[in-house]
């Protein structure tokens, strides 16, 4: 953008056009509404673009603006939950836990193609509640640092990080749950794996060292934990077969959401690029005056 160049320009709002179309579609989920958002956002937009100086400050500024868009167009998905779920709900069961012991050999979407997984992974986050679902798109597949998500949605940091803690629990429970619903024809054959003894529930309950991992579990991956209870946890991880199966699952949900690209179509792009490159740079040759009689 500072080069001022018609190609650099053009190259830019090309960026900027996928990553507000990409946002919207993984919060919304509807290519209208998307195209229609990126639209808006990025007409809007180009008044103020040359104003700002830093790539992080055009990141908080672009998904704060692009947030606002979209939460009012947004429709609710099909099967939104009407709440959150407890962190006991988002426990892996008995029954779960010895299908992650078994997937921990052979990976139940192994077979599918690269496109199926990711069109049920986007269905997986259109599932979860809208409160966490913006704080794992900007967090995990944005890659957004935990600061600036809580500055585009004006929340707490610590708030952030619970919410993503939920958010990656929950997409990791409804993907799961998809690939149950797989046909095996589809999925392939299984060949037979050891059974491997599954620490039996209690009351309901998960024994208290699994329950205290599992609240931490975000934490823990992504190095925030103090060196003493990270050891502690890992000591506790190594011992526990369960929790072993538990995390690797959780890891490949966010690897998974990492891994996502939605882009724009290639039929909207172009015109809409390249009427606001002219536009751009327009501004920047109008003089003060006539800027202003312009907006008049």
């Amino acid at each position: 953008m500072r080069r001022n160049t018609p190609e650099a320009v053009e190259e830019a709002i090309g960026l900027l056009q996928n990553t507000v179309y990409s946002f919207s579609m993984k919060v919304c989920g509807h290519p209208e509404d998307a195209e229609d958002t990126m639209q808006e956002v990025l007409s809007r937009s180009i008044g103020h673009l040359a104003k700002i100086q830093t790539p992080q400050q055009m990141a908080v500024w672009l998904y704060t603006v692009t947030r606002n868009r979209c939460w009012r167009m947004r429709r609710k998905p099909a099967h939104a939950p009407a709440s959150l779920l407890s962190l006991d709900q988002l426990m892996p069961d008995n029954e779960e836990l010895g299908r992650l012991l078994q997937d921990a050999a052979v990976g139940p979407e192994g077979n599918l193609l690269a496109a199926e997984q990711h069109h049920l992974l986007h269905q997986a986050i259109l599932r979860i509640p809208p409160t966490l679902r913006i704080v794992l798109v900007l967090h995990d597949m944005e890659e957004l640092t935990t600061e600036q998500v809580a500055q585009v949605l004006s929340l707490q940091q610590g708030t952030v990080r619970i919410r993503l803690h939920r958010a990656r629990l929950s997409v990791r429970k409804e993907m799961n749950q998809f690939l149950r619903g797989v046909p095996e024809e589809q999925k392939g054959a299984k060949p037979a794996v050891e059974k491997r003894k599954v620490t039996k529930v209690k009351n309901g309950q998960r024994p208290a060292e699994c329950r205290d991992l599992f609240a931490n579990l975000s934490e823990y991956l992504d190095g925030r934990v103090e060196p003493l209870t990270c050891e502690q946890m890992r000591k506790h991880i190594e011992a526990c077969p369960s929790c072993v199966a538990f995390l690797r699952d959780l890891r490949v949900a966010i690897d998974r959401c990492r891994s996502i690209e939605i882009s724009c179509e290639p039929a909207v792009a172009p015109r809409l690029r390249a009427i606001l490159t002219r536009e751009y740079l327009r501004m920047l040759v109008m003089p003060v005056e006539e800027e202003t009689s312009a907006i008049l």
